[in-house]
């Protein structure tokens, strides 16, 4: 059932994708100087919602903007109706996934509001965004993108508006990077476009600060871990599965570190050293123990090394054969309702990712940082990855394979070398990249006592 439904496209997928290119695309050239074609791009993103509750607030912020008075309340909308058109691909798409799989999802259950944050933070920051849609990408200057910074000096010195502060520093940066954007070839419209509209949703009063948690008692089985690596940071996403009483639950673990763009490989682990506990279980193939750690309700375990404890050799393939099929799915937080962060953990035999067939094996989200390799993908048995919907297609990226290598069974897995790599021309490389880290770490606390 899962090989036919990777193959379908949900139904009104591709027309909902079309109406947000659409917008993109005069949110690009700026609310202030709409074509033609741009201006029926705003209706036609209004007129998609004309059957819902937010089809009158859409049309008469659309009607707005058009006039020309893009007043923040109506930017907000068309934000709102943009993330909505995005939230419900998303949806179609996992719900047909979570049918396919078997697999249920527990109900999101929103969190109790939050004292409200600094009004005049928030103004601030909707003015500027505002200001960005009427310019437009192709319109930004330094002037506009240095406005924002004593605006996110301020938010960052707001412990309850953390996270919007974060989104705007480094989407300014991203900008200010991209200066002169007007001579730029080509713009990252979809995901500017994506920041834009999360930081104005952020940015309204009374929006929660964050999903409510709960102490959790248990054991961590891990399937795998995702590096996200970025020139300046760092983040492992280990996905596993959580007994805490009852059926077993899919929950995630993120842990961060600044870095450099120069520390690459297996040498990226060394960032995260002051997580032993988390990168031990990973190298020797263990499951956690853990006590009153925090669980969120997007199924995000918030880590905390004096909660964990080593427990007991947990092979995670035999992990994924016995119970990931029975494993309930957290609930998705109503921001995280994008196609672009599906990435579902599953179990798949090599027949479900052979060549030709409907699931693509995503070659290029396989990190340097372990043993697992495109090759040894691509002549695998058997294969735990995360389910990512990309350009209209499903995309497996591999955590962990089995494969035969010299007519001998091998399993490879990403974070094999969280402790260090046991090739020996890796061991050399990191070794070398390792002397950087320290020496740069040593410069951090230089600076710092200074």
């Amino acid at each position: 059932m899962l090989v036919e439904y990777l193959a379908q496209t949900p139904a009104g997928a591709p027309e909902a994708l079309e109406t947000v290119a659409a917008f993109d695309e005069a949110l690009t050239h700026g609310f202030g100087r709409l074509s033609e074609p741009r201006q029926a791009a705003l209706t036609g993103l209004a007129g998609a919602f004309g059957a819902t509750p937010l089809g009158e607030r859409l049309a008469e912020a659309a009607a707005k903007v058009l006039a020309g008075s893009p007043g923040d309340e109506y930017v907000a909308a068309l934000a709102g109706g943009r993330s909505a058109a995005l939230g419900a691909v998303h949806d179609a798409l996992l719900g047909g996934l979570d049918d396919a799989l078997g697999r249920q999802r527990e109900p999101w259950q929103a969190p109790s509001a939050s004292d409200s944050a600094p009004e005049n933070l928030l103004n601030g920051v909707r003015t500027w965004l505002v200001e960005l849609a009427v310019a437009g990408w192709r319109g930004v200057t330094e002037d506009l993108v240095g406005a924002a910074d004593p605006m996110i000096e301020g938010l960052l010195a707001e412990p309850r508006l953390r996270r919007l502060a974060v989104l705007l520093d480094g989407f300014a940066a991203e900008l200010r990077a991209s200066s002169p954007i007007l001579t730029l070839p080509q713009l990252p419209v979809r995901r500017w476009a994506d920041l834009w509209s999360r930081a104005m949703l952020l940015a309204q009063p009374g929006f929660p600060a964050s999903a409510g948690g709960q102490p959790v008692t248990g054991r961590f089985l891990p399937l795998g871990v995702d590096l996200h690596e970025h020139a300046t940071a760092l983040q492992a996403q280990v996905h596993g599965l959580l007994e805490a009483g009852g059926p077993p639950k899919l929950a995630r673990i993120s842990v961060s570190a600044p870095k450099v763009d120069t520390i690459t490989g297996a040498a990226v682990w060394r960032l995260l050293r002051g997580y032993p506990q988390l990168l031990a279980a990973l190298a020797e193939r263990r499951s956690l123990d853990l006590t009153g750690m925090t669980l969120l309700g997007s199924g995000d375990l918030l880590w905390d090394e004096a909660c964990a404890a080593a427990g007991e050799p947990a092979d995670p393939f035999a992990t994924a054969r016995v119970q990931l099929a029975q494993a309930v799915a957290p609930a998705v937080p109503p921001l995280d309702r994008h196609p672009v962060r599906l990435a579902e953990p599953v179990f798949l035999e090599a027949h479900q990712f052979a060549a030709g067939g409907p699931l693509t094996v995503d070659a290029d989200r396989i990190s340097a940082a372990g043993p697992l390799t495109a090759d040894l993908a691509a002549g695998a048995s058997a294969m735990i990855g995360l389910l990512r919907w990309d350009a209209g297609r499903w995309l497996v990226q591999p955590l962990a394979v089995e494969s035969t290598v010299k007519k001998k069974p091998v399993a490879a897995h990403s974070g094999d070398w969280a402790m260090g790599p046991s090739d020996p021309k890796a061991a050399k490389a990191e070794a070398a990249a390792g002397d950087a880290v320290g020496v740069l770490r040593e410069r951090a606390g230089r600076l710092l006592r200074k």
